[in-house]
């Protein structure tokens, strides 16, 4: 047997950093964040505590890294040509792509909205949250201001609430929400 590449180190890397952000991921929606000890996450990743560190610095850092995956997904599909201005068929796309995310990843938004209503928790990536809210914000209300809405600052504060409580709804009751009619509904009334 020949010696381990260094892509294959890599790789190896990649996939033990994944399976502990994947039971971290599980343990933080399962329990609670305050209620998960790092010991819990290194069992359930079968790896030991001191491993754990050596990919992480701490369990903050390890919210972090989870949160910001997540989120980075959702923004990739928003404004696609990242050109900062949504046109209708980017709306499209991104309210089709976000669906498709939060029932793949419905564990990662339940995580997502505990740590948002969690003050001490939501500290922790609260900047990060910041600092896409203010961009994403601004190509709404722009885009709202080129479909002709009266108050488009209202709109895009509405359309965004909009997006979070279906999301959360979704989240907590995934076996009765209607999804599918809310996704239509939503594209019949804001890409048309």
């Amino acid at each position: 047997m020949s010696p381990r590449t260094e892509k294959q180190f890599e790789l190896i890397r990649e996939e033990r950093r994944q399976k502990i952000m994947d039971s971290a991921l599980d343990l933080f929606a399962k329990n609670g964040y305050d209620n998960t000890s790092i010991s819990q996450i290194a069992s359930k990743a079968d790896i030991s505590k001191g491993l754990l560190y050596n990919y992480f610095k701490s369990k903050e850092d390890l919210l972090e890294a989870i949160l910001n995956t997540g989120i980075d997904e959702l923004m990739d599909v928003f404004d696609p040509n990242k050109d900062g201005v949504l046109e209708v068929s980017e709306m499209k796309f991104f309210l089709e792509e976000m669906f498709k995310i939060l029932k793949k990843h419905r564990v990662f938004w339940r995580l997502y909205f505990s740590v948002t209503t969690q003050p001490s928790v939501f500290k922790l990536v609260e900047k990060r949250i910041e600092e896409i809210y203010k961009p994403l914000t601004k190509m709404t209300v722009d885009y709202f201001t080129r479909q002709g809405h009266e108050n488009p600052t209202a709109e895009a504060i509405l359309f965004g609430a909009l997006l979070d409580g279906i999301s959360f709804d979704y989240v907590l009751k995934p076996d009765i929400f209607p999804i599918e009619m809310v996704k239509k509904e939503l594209i019949n009334r804001y890409c048309c």
